[in-house]
């Protein structure tokens, strides 16, 4: 059996009691470590768990899947995920060659941002489509994101974007030298995504446009959803480029159309006590 287990988004203990037996009833356990991580360390986990854990990076799940697999189907094998397991799509694909190889699979369930990010107050049925904010580079600054959260927010609707993660990445020269050497890991925050939005609103305006989001937008920014020291701010797009919330990870929201509870839970978190007025909501 192939188990994909949920680990929820706080430390070790988020594992729910049947994925904590599962893990424990299993040959290997495979750690995934790419799409997200943990407040705590691989070490803090075998410790809860009783188990060795093998990382899995990117490169093992997507080219070496099939090792990952190997005798699944006369043992038990875990491969666990931050958050939960299909929210990245990555693992569905293991989940399809598991299927064909004959494997049985069981999905435990667990808390992901996807849902977790109701704790600032924005109810979850109102917003649309999840987008995310990827790291500019000098060449390559694409705006597709902004198209989308644009859409939503005509629709009403508010826009969670997750921020990137680069993680055992390779220079653009150690890639076609073929050295595996990897650049430190870099999570965007808050501050950069938004300085991002901020350039993009620039730049449509040169282009004669009034964009649908503007500096004065009512964002919320949240940083360690589930962890004890979780941070959740919100204020206009302009001061998410400079509030202060701590390490990874991070994510945006961009609001929409608000009722007046909405507004009423946002206070709570307001960065610099601002006015929540409707007119405010532009």
């Amino acid at each position: 059996m192939l188990y994909l287990v949920g680990l929820g988004l706080g430390d070790a203990k988020d594992i729910t009691v049947k994925g904590l037996e599962a893990v424990r009833r299993c040959r290997r356990v495979y750690l995934e470590a790419y799409t997200s991580v943990l407040t705590v360390g691989k070490e803090a986990l075998e410790e809860f768990y009783g188990k060795e854990l093998i990382l899995a990076d990117r490169e093992m799940v997507e080219q070496e899947a099939d090792s990952i697999l190997k005798e699944a189907d006369v043992c038990d094998v875990a491969f666990l995920v931050v958050g939960d397991p299909f929210g990245a799509t990555t693992h569905s694909d293991l989940v399809l060659r598991a299927v064909k190889l004959g494997i049985p699979y069981e999905v435990i369930h667990n808390a992901s941002i996807m849902n977790a990010v109701g704790c600032c107050g924005l109810q979850l049925y109102n917003f649309g489509e999840t987008v995310s904010v990827v790291f500019w580079t000098d060449t390559w600054k694409p705006e597709s994101f902004f198209d989308k959260i644009e859409k939503n927010r005509q629709n009403g609707m508010h826009t969670l974007c997750l921020l990137d993660i680069k993680v055992k990445e390779q220079s653009l020269e150690n890639l076609m030298k073929g050295r595996k050497i990897y650049e430190p890991p870099r999570y965007m925050s808050v501050n950069q995504a938004a300085e991002q939005l901020l350039a993009i609103i620039q730049n449509r305006r040169l282009q004669g446009e009034e964009p649908e989001i503007t500096e004065n937008t009512i964002c919320v920014g949240l940083a360690r959803v589930g962890a004890p020291d979780q941070k959740i701010a919100s204020g206009t797009l302009y001061q998410m480029s400079t509030v202060e919330l701590g390490g990874p990870l991070h994510s945006l929201i961009v609001t929409g159309t608000m009722h007046p509870l909405e507004l009423e839970m946002l206070k709570l978190f307001s960065t610099a006590r601002i006015l929540f007025k409707k007119s405010s909501n532009g």
